[in-house]
């Protein structure tokens, strides 16, 4: 069965509504659009790729409101528990390692997934894979969306600098906090259980995490994303070959 194709016209339908009220704020001055800019384009990229993975997976349309749960409560409680342990740490030690914030955010990522997973309702390899991806996703939205704040703060309400980092985060999430998480969950998924891959891929989520927030260097960002993106792609293709063959697409 060919693939519908819903997350390219959530692309397109999401940047074209962005687009929309970003020039509406931008010809009006209207202060009260900003909120909406920032939350479109916050969520476009995110949205986007969590329906894609829904689709490349074709996991049961079942599993769509613990999915928008996932996105949603996951990203929100990983952001505000994240906020706190991450402040208390600053306040605790005087200085704030970047290898605590790897832990922490990679640690806060995973409630709401483990919660299902205790739950469980939702046992294949691709449900998993999913709820990390949407976790992650729900996570690096909203964590955008004050960084958008912020550089719109900075350069006294224009426009422009917020949109730029509207983009660059929303390009790179599916190789960051949304790589990562689904690594995990991946892990976590996988039958039989196995605990020392599941920590194994924890660290490597972790160090993953690290390294991209120890440099700012451009090469070797692109080195993290590449490698972080490869292992992502390589766990949906495990959990498409995994899947119940009556799901899987006939040969031609």
């Amino acid at each position: 069965m060919p693939l519908q194709r819903t997350w390219l016209r959530t692309l397109i339908g999401g940047a074209a509504i962005y687009a929309l009220v970003t020039g509406a704020a931008e010809s009006t001055e209207n202060i009260h659009l900003l909120p909406v800019v920032l939350l479109l384009g916050a969520l476009l990229v995110p949205v986007t790729f969590v329906v894609y993975l829904f689709e490349r997976l074709a996991v049961d349309p079942a599993v769509l409101p613990a999915l928008t749960v996932c996105f949603w409560a996951g990203g929100s409680v990983g952001v505000a528990a994240a906020g706190f342990l991450e402040y208390e740490t600053l306040r605790d030690l005087g200085a704030l390692p970047m290898l605590a914030v790897g832990v922490i955010e990679e640690s806060v990522k995973l409630a709401l997934p483990l919660w299902l997973l205790a739950r469980g309702r939702f046992r294949s390899p691709g449900d998993g894979l999913l709820f990390g991806v949407a976790s992650g996703m729900g996570f690096a939205a909203l964590e955008t969306m004050g960084y958008g704040l912020v550089a719109l703060v900075q350069s006294g309400g224009q426009i422009g600098p917020a949109e730029e980092v509207l983009l660059i985060r929303g390009l790179i999430s599916p190789v960051g906090h949304a790589a990562w998480t689904g690594l995990v969950c991946a892990a976590l998924w996988r039958r039989p259980l196995s605990w020392p891959l599941v920590a194994a891929a924890f660290v490597g989520a972790v160090a993953l995490h690290t390294l991209w927030d120890t440099t700012d260097a451009t090469l070797a960002r692109v080195a993290v994303g590449t490698l972080s993106g490869a292992l992502l792609a390589a766990e949906i293709r495990r959990a498409r070959l995994a899947r119940p063959a009556i799901m899987r697409p006939a040969a031609a």
